[in-house]
């Protein structure tokens, strides 16, 4: 069992100069087109090589106010204002700037349990999967689950 059998090698990519607002369109693009939720991406330069990961779960993490456990006490406090300049900033950054350079990636050949051994112990729910260099496809974590639980079941 290698991963070359549960990879997709269809995937969507972000580039680091595009803005989290060019991304978050993308993230919708991508998800209609593939008509399931797409909550990650990886992000490729202008020769095609990987150079980071970009999930939604990093921009709601650059979005959210660091003083947000005031908010909720405030009640009489709007927080409109507060919302406005946020959007204001999110349309100034790009991917490059939040994006994850720290990533793990793995080969067509690399087996399925190797796989499930880095997803587990490092949370991980998107893998690269990269053959000279070059991205060829993308291992989701839900994808490795029903593989193996299709064969448990055969």
């Amino acid at each position: 069992m290698i991963v070359k059998k549960v990879m997709s090698p269809k995937f969507h990519c972000l580039h680091p100069k595009q803005t989290i607002v060019e991304a978050i369109n993308a993230f919708k693009t991508a998800s209609e087109s593939e008509g399931n939720n797409i909550f990650g991406m990886m992000v490729t330069d202008n020769d095609d090589q990987l150079v980071g990961m970009l999930s939604m779960y990093d921009i709601l993490l650059f979005i959210k106010p660091k003083n947000i456990p005031i908010l909720g006490e405030m009640e009489e406090f709007s927080t409109e204002p507060l919302f406005d300049g946020l959007l204001e900033r999110v349309k100034k950054i790009y991917v490059e700037d939040i994006m994850a350079t720290d990533m793990v990636t793995i080969k067509p050949d690399t087996h399925i349990m190797v796989v499930v051994d880095i997803m587990l112990k490092k949370h991980i729910r998107r893998l690269p999967v990269i053959e000279n260099n070059r991205v060829v496809g993308i291992v989701y974590r839900h994808s490795v689950f029903y593989h193996l639980m299709r064969k448990f079941t055969e």
